[in-house]
């Protein structure tokens, strides 16, 4: 199967970058003031803000919030706002306080991928999909002639062949993002279909030891991916074989990065229980291991022992997590970054968690199946993917 597409990639053809691209719309989900700030800085401008749907407001009148979205999709095509590149890939140069980090933004094809436990796919999920989170970001998407990506595949490349062969052609952006996000730029790769055999050949030499075949594992997005998929699922019920093949909706734009990227770092993401009962809470949570994690109450930090697979201490906190919330009320949210956490500690208890190590990644998927949901994040918040370019899905 090929699994890998050459896309029409949509990019602003007259906008103020620095206010055209934010962050992914699962970031700061809840840091009211972060987005506020988004909102000041847009303003009336051209902006992909208007396109996506933050997290944050999810529950803020949605019904009205989805016909804007789509609404504002329609307008920017038929006002001219995009221009459309040649068929081809963008290799983004992405500096933040981590360093540079270098991907390649491609398509996918969906019928490759599967976020299924224990799928042998293509194109794989890296954690547990909560099927519930789905059916409202089908209801965004559904209905949207265009989408925009915050998806991060990675692959495994530790001799950096596939970077290793990019032709470069136009700078199509250089600007610095907004809230501090650091630098974005992106250049036109001429060789798209070389990269393609590159990518082909790095998964073809790669032996896992079970004879096994993994491409991309999604690193960043899983739920948004998953989410192109089930729409794509209800969309090709319609269609015959000779339609479904290149219906644009079959391909989901997303950015391939490898996983031994010096500037890619696996970063834990944090657990933060909102709950009036923190003291309870930390009573209760007694996990036993040779690692350490800590909990945070109103900013203070205590360290507790944690198991040594990091993964299994993550399921062992979830359903703890779980059973508190479903006897004492209450809600859990993930937040990227210790300062932030403990800046939040204060609505409840957080738990710092451990950083998963990526050496042994791509085997623990391919060995173990899909991780815990929320077991890592590729950097801190403000190092996410941007939303910069799009595509038709219609």
């Amino acid at each position: 199967m090929k699994a890998i597409k050459t896309p029409k990639i949509l990019l602003p053809a007259n906008a103020d970058m620095s206010v055209w691209a934010v962050n992914a719309c699962d970031q700061f989900t809840s840091d009211n003031k972060y987005w506020e700030e988004v909102e000041s800085l847009v303003g009336s401008k051209p902006s992909t803000l208007r396109l996506i749907y933050p997290e944050i407001y999810l529950k803020d009148n949605p019904e009205q919030r989805i016909k804007d979205i789509n609404a504002n999709m329609e307008s920017y095509l038929s006002g001219g706002v995009f221009k459309q590149l040649s068929d081809g890939f963008v290799l983004v140069e992405r500096t933040t306080q981590s360093g540079t980090r270098t991907g390649i933004v491609l398509a996918i094809d969906l019928e490759a991928y599967d976020f299924k436990v224990g799928s042998k796919a293509l194109i794989r999920s890296t954690e547990a999909t909560i099927l519930e989170r789905i059916p409202p970001r089908v209801k965004i998407r559904e209905n949207a002639p265009i989408e925009l990506p915050h998806v991060m595949l990675l692959y495994n490349d530790k001799d950096n062949t596939v970077l290793s062969k990019v032709k470069k052609g136009e700078v199509l952006y250089d600007f610095d993002l907004n809230m501090g996000g650091g630098h974005a730029k992106g250049t036109y790769i001429e060789n798209a279909d070389e990269i393609i055999e590159a990518f082909y050949s790095l998964m073809d030499s790669t032996d896992y030891g079970n004879g096994e075949k993994l491409l991309f594992a999604v690193g960043d997005g899983n739920h948004s991916l998953a989410t192109a998929k089930t729409c794509w699922e209800n969309i090709k019920k319609g269609l015959s074989k000779q339609e479904q093949e290149n219906h644009p909706a079959r391909f989901a734009l997303c950015e391939a990065v490898n996983i031994y990227d010096p500037a890619l770092f696996f970063e834990p993401i944090h657990r933060l229980i909102k709950t009036d009962k923190a003291q309870e809470f930390v009573k209760g949570y007694n996990p036993e291991g040779d690692g350490k994690a800590c909990v945070v109450v109103d900013g203070k930090k205590t360290e507790v022992r944690f198991p040594v697979d990091v993964p299994q201490g993550i399921r062992e906190l979830d359903a703890y997590i779980s059973q508190f919330i479903k006897e004492n009320g209450g809600e859990v949210d993930y937040i990227h970054g210790e300062e932030e956490i403990c800046s939040f500690s204060s609505m409840g208890v957080g738990v710092i968690l451990p950083a998963i190590g990526k050496d042994d990644f791509f085997r623990l998927i391919v060995t173990g199946g899909n991780l815990p949901r929320k077991t890592f994040s590729m950097g801190e918040g403000n190092e996410k993917r941007y939303y910069i370019e799009a595509k038709a899905i219609r």
